[in-house]
């Protein structure tokens, strides 16, 4: 346990030093912005690229484990939708903040899920949370587009074919192809080491554009909802995590990079769809911000008991 908090610790150090940085102003908010501009088309993509590139994939349980993930995002998202049609539409004008909760019981900080396993456990654990981005990140953005379409208040909605061309130029996803193409045929040493130093740069600048988001005040209005989104995403995922990696028989380092997948909090990108689409974009970015400070104290007993099952 010490171990796990000590690799944490400078996690969360980094984002509260992006959040007070952004609320002293010393960099200014279109600077944020331009910081998470680069991460996630450059910095982070390349991170990607230089760990499937050259990893051992064939020791890589790859179908249990994207089972165990795919089974446990749809799982969580058929029971939020039950709920929400069995006891939740009873209140009126409630579909904006049901997609809020939404998003932030199914989908995952990548940001802070590749920070929190590099240093524990090296390019094998970064190999695997780079699969888990190729397997979540096209589910997670249909799933959340298509609840938005349906719960939120905007009055455009997307078109299949535009839901589709925004999974096919994510970044992310493109990183992971062309990784796995590298792998496949083969890097030079110089473009590798290119590569190597671009990517190094993404984790430390992503962590503090996540402490930037962070919306602390915002949080009096809606306490419950708030509590239920940190629980739901907190301890319900990665306890539906726990249970599929059981049933289906996944184990070891594969088990425990799922379980942190399930234990990070969600997306700081959910905000921006709330904000576009519809939802409730106060409530979305309260839920982010209290997930990223419970996480503190949930993250590492979900790594222990993922490394002690």
């Amino acid at each position: 346990m010490i171990t796990t908090l000590n690799a944490i610790a400078p996690i969360f150090l980094i984002i509260a030093i992006g959040h007070l940085l952004y609320r002293t102003r010393v960099v200014g908010e279109a600077v944020w912005s331009a910081i998470e501009h680069i991460c996630f088309y450059l910095l982070l993509p390349f991170l990607i690229i230089r760990t499937l590139s050259r990893a051992n994939l064939g020791s890589v349980p790859i179908f249990d484990f994207m089972l165990v993930l795919v089974v446990a995002i749809l799982g969580m998202a058929t029971l939020l939708v039950l709920i929400q049609a069995l006891v939740w539409k009873r209140y009126p004008d409630s579909g904006p903040a049901f997609t809020s909760l939404f998003q932030g019981a199914t989908r995952f900080h990548g940001f802070v899920a590749l920070a929190i396993i590099g240093p524990l456990y090296g390019d094998d654990g970064v190999t695997l949370a780079a699969l888990a981005l190729a397997i979540m990140v096209p589910l997670l953005n249909a799933t959340s587009v298509a609840v938005l379409s349906i719960y939120g208040n905007s009055d455009s909605h997307p078109s299949v074919n535009s839901v589709a061309m925004k999974i096919v130029q994510n970044p992310l996803i493109i990183a992971c192809l062309v990784g796995l193409l590298f792998n496949w045929t083969g890097v030079p040493d110089i473009v590798f080491d290119t590569i190597d130093i671009i990517g190094d740069g993404g984790l430390g600048l992503a962590l503090l554009a996540v402490g930037s988001g962070m919306k602390v005040s915002q949080a009096a209005k809606q306490k419950m909802l708030i509590t239920i989104g940190v629980l739901i995403r907190l301890v319900g995922m990665p306890l539906i995590v726990i249970g599929m990696s059981w049933l289906v028989g996944l184990d070891g380092l594969a088990r425990t990079v799922a379980i942190i997948a399930g234990a990070v909090p969600t997306a700081a990108s959910a905000y921006v769809m709330a904000r576009k689409m519809g939802g409730d974009a106060e409530l979305m970015s309260s839920i982010l911000t209290f997930q990223i400070l419970a996480a503190f104290f949930t993250l590492p007993l979900f790594i222990y008991i993922a490394d002690h099952l």
